[in-house]
């Protein structure tokens, strides 16, 4: 039989290691008592040399002697720092040359064309020079040199187009 020190419960089960109401651990207790176990009495009660306890009067208080507190106690378990958060990549600006190179070769051809092409141009090498910086936040390095290679084509188009409406422009004159 077992037997908690601070609550005095008893338990029959052997298998026990602990009390189940406070937690404290159980000790190894004889046979069973009908009395509780006795009491201390305490020394601390101040007395006249009568044996008589004397009364806190005012002028009369002693402060008790300084005790030093006891060191923190140092913790065993410590939990696991957060997890980190995932980076998602970026890749806005490759997307963005991608498109408006697509959007230039197809539809660019009612002179806004003039205007998209350089401009996936110079997003397209935008990105790839934040992607050569810093490659783990940025991406898409085959989206910016697809919206780079759109772009030049578009304007060598248009190039190659205003050089034929001028050679045909000169040649109608004559």
């Amino acid at each position: 039989m077992k037997r908690c020190p601070t609550c005095n419960q008893t338990f029959d089960e052997e298998w026990l290691s602990f009390c189940t109401i406070d937690g404290t651990a159980l000790v190894e207790s004889g046979p069973l008592r009908s009395e509780p176990p006795p009491t201390i009495r305490a020394s601390g009660i101040p007395t006249n040399p009568t044996g008589q306890p004397t009364f806190n009067l005012p002028g009369s208080y002693n402060q008790p002697p300084a005790r030093l507190a006891p060191p923190p106690p140092v913790p065993s378990w410590q939990p696991p720092p957060p997890p980190g958060y995932a980076v998602v990549p970026q890749q806005g600006l490759a997307v963005a040359a991608l498109i408006l190179g697509i959007f230039t070769v197809t539809f660019g051809w009612c002179y806004i064309g003039v205007l998209t092409a350089p401009i996936a141009i110079v997003l397209g090498i935008i990105s790839l020079v934040q992607i050569k910086k810093n490659p783990e936040k940025n991406t898409g390095k085959p989206m910016a040199i697809a919206g780079i290679i759109t772009g030049s084509l578009a304007l060598v188009m248009f190039a190659g187009m205003m050089v034929f409406y001028v050679i045909a422009a000169i040649a109608n004159q004559r």
